[in-house]
């Protein structure tokens, strides 16, 4: 019983925005596509999974303004030098951290179609993501060799290695993290191209072009993505995803994606300045039933700027110099924080 009411509130909230984008028809490109190009931004307070503070998908826009307004008020705390002499904003006793001065995660909670929404999540309607016992074993045991694994670059998360951005910026699906949350689009007539600013990723996708089928000995960093147009939605399915990209871990929002996962992305232009972004994981090794997310992506006057990586020069080096020289000294090399 309550799976159904899920499933038909989840069904419901989709003909709602459906609904609402109706009213607005996108401008068309040169090739007769409706126009998705320009720069997008899912900067955001709102999370994939819902917090415990939340209790349900929406809040009234007075206690969404009083929660901005908290988040506000504790990074200026956080902003502010505890030497009044100082100068720039200090990271306190962590000398090899930063505080909120350095990170751009949004200041608003995301807003579609009019509503506060408390998460990305929409089905389940608990905004939890529903592991199944053996997909929750393989996340934690995933999460824990690479916490503890130090014997080359391999093994560490590709975030360190600066292949892809931490968590699932790049995706698909496309998360918000922790800063450079932009994202450019471009098309022309076979092709969408979207440039992840975190980590000046660019993922191509051809349009009608089935043909191309995923090779499983050559598994691309995001996915064999194929698009299509469903009227004024742009459809997006990826399968054949590389297996070390399964773990993305992003503090309380880590998420983990099998190589034989599906992931469909819906693309709808709903107004000048807000793209409705929909998008379902179906992974039956991971989780008990497909679930299913939506988030804004806001215009943005904002440049995409360059993300220069420096994890793999500098932090991974003496992150691999440190374990050896813990194992030359007889010490147990300690886990590490890699939620980023």
């Amino acid at each position: 019983m309550l799976r159904t009411l899920g499933v038909a509130l989840a069904m419901a909230l989709c003909a709602a925005g459906a609904a609402g984008a109706q009213g607005y028809k996108a401008p068309r490109n040169a090739f007769g596509q409706p126009d998705l190009q320009g720069t997008w931004t899912n900067a955001s307070l709102t999370s994939l999974v819902r917090p415990a503070a939340f209790k349900g998908l929406t809040i009234p826009e007075a206690q969404a303004k009083a929660f901005e307004a908290r988040q506000a008020a504790a990074r200026a705390a956080q902003n502010r030098p505890s030497d009044p002499n100082a100068g720039a904003p200090t990271a306190g006793d962590d000398p090899g951290g930063y505080n909120s001065f350095w990170v751009d995660p949004g200041t608003a909670m995301g807003r579609i179609n009019g509503e506060v929404r408390t998460s990305w999540i929409v089905d389940p309607v608990d905004g939890q993501l529903p592991y199944h016992a053996a997909g929750k074993k393989l996340y934690e045991q995933t999460l824990f060799r690479i916490r503890n694994t130090f014997d080359g670059p391999e093994s560490r998360p590709l975030g360190e290695r600066c292949i892809l951005g931490f968590g699932s910026t790049a995706g698909p699906p496309m998360l918000n993290v922790l800063y450079n949350n932009n994202y450019q689009i471009f098309q022309n007539r076979d092709h969408v191209s979207i440039v992840v600013e975190m980590n000046h990723d660019a993922r191509i996708i051809p349009l009608n072009d089935r043909a191309q089928a995923p090779k499983p000995h050559l598994r691309k960093w995001m996915g064999h993505s194929v698009g299509r147009w469903e009227g004024e939605t742009l459809v997006v399915e990826t399968t054949g995803f590389h297996p070390d990209e399964s773990l993305r871990p992003y503090f309380g929002n880590s998420i983990y994606i099998s190589p034989d996962a599906k992931v469909t992305e819906r693309f709808t232009r709903v107004s000048p300045t807000q793209i409705l972004y929909r998008f379902t994981v179906d992974d039956p090794k991971v989780y008990s039933k497909p679930w299913t997310a939506e988030m804004p992506l806001n215009a943005s006057d904002k440049p995409v700027y360059e993300y220069a990586c420096h994890e793999g020069n500098y932090s991974l080096p003496g992150i691999l110099a440190g374990a050896r020289l813990a194992e030359k000294e007889g010490r147990k090399v300690e886990a590490v924080d890699v939620s980023e």
